[in-house]
């Protein structure tokens, strides 16, 4: 069982919870920090390498979590071209592609290796889709895809995993593929989560930035932070809350607090 609820509190921390976190304020070293920089796509590789696409469950979260992707159409059974940034082995990808057969899809992805599994899958078509790898943060975004000729872009846990100073850059990058007046869908972690509590202490990167035993980072999120890091980069709010979850093991009677934000900012 899991309830759900959407808003704008920041969940509240138990007195334990907030004791610990209080407690673990020693930053890993500016060494390892470089370090982990340089080889973060090696990691994510080293990651899809050892999960190969185990590890995602396939995410049939198009018509539940982002109805918009059904809204932005102007008539039905228009044609929709989107982007999904960091698409992984295509857990997201092929639900979507099979669901909707008015789609065309760009997906890119950082590790070469996913982009690899992605090109396997049976259901891959050059005709519905094209994949690239991708470095966010450096690579253009045109040298692939044609200029505002996207109607939506997904960004579904990927800039968690982006150091929170190259961030501006990935939503830069795809303001200018994105067309004017659609939007980028966006979910990922927020302050608080579960998986944020869990961190052993000696894994803190910087503010609400973690370092798992893997090498792969994850930030997150404040409504805040992200709220200011697109607009900064003249895109316009739609929607913007986090929403709280608290999945229930009842066998275990474990109830495990998620926290994640989800929204919609939009290109002028």
């Amino acid at each position: 069982g899991a309830f759900q609820k959407k808003g704008h509190s920041v969940r509240i921390l138990s007195p334990e919870e907030a004791e610990r976190l209080a407690k673990d304020q020693v930053l890993v070293s500016e060494f390892k920090q470089l370090k982990l920089e340089k080889e973060a796509q090696k990691n994510w590789d080293l990651f899809y390498k050892r999960n190969s696409t185990n590890f995602f469950k396939d995410r049939h979260w198009t018509t539940r979590e982002f109805q918009e992707l059904k809204a932005c159409r102007e008539f039905s059974g228009q044609k929709l071209t989107i982007l999904e940034a960091g698409c992984g082995v295509g857990n997201c990808l092929f639900p979507l592609l099979e669901e909707d057969l008015n789609i065309f899809a760009y997906a890119c992805d950082f590790s070469p290796r996913a982009v690899e599994y992605v090109k396997k899958n049976a259901l891959y078509s050059t005709e519905r889709c094209k994949v690239f790898q991708c470095d966010l943060t450096k690579d253009d975004l045109l040298e692939n895809i044609p200029a505002d000729s996207v109607d939506v872009v997904t960004l579904v846990f990927v800039l968690s995993a982006i150091h929170p100073d190259k961030m501006h850059l990935v939503l830069k990058n795809i303001y200018k593929v994105l067309k004017p007046g659609k939007c980028v869908l966006f979910r990922d972690y927020g302050l608080y989560d579960h998986a944020m509590l869990r961190f052993k202490s000696g894994s803190k990167l910087g503010e609400n930035f973690y370092v798992r035993q893997d090498g792969t980072r994850s930030y997150f999120f404040t409504e805040e932070f992200l709220s200011q890091l697109f607009k900064a980069e003249g895109y316009e709010q739609v929607v913007n809350e986090y929403v709280q979850r608290e999945t229930v093991n009842r066998k275990e009677d474990l109830r495990v607090p998620r926290v994640f934000l989800q929204s919609k900012f939009q290109k002028p």
